[in-house]
């Protein structure tokens, strides 16, 4: 099964909706990957905001 990307949140999923904000509304259109494995110590995480670990996309369309 293909990898989604949630348009509000911009996490990639294999289930039927995004698994924090619940929406099944999902982007087409990405660019870039960023990796957050542990998002308390992460600079990036929180710089960019983001409060779960799991694999985004830096831009969605």
């Amino acid at each position: 099964m293909k990898k989604k990307v949630c348009k509000r949140c911009r996490i990639f999923y294999d289930t039927s909706e995004c698994p924090i904000c619940k929406s099944s509304v999902t982007a087409a259109v990405w660019r870039g990957r960023l990796f957050i494995a542990d998002k308390d110590n992460s600079e990036i995480a929180k710089r960019v905001g983001l409060e779960h670990n799991g694999e985004y996309a830096i831009k969605v369309r």
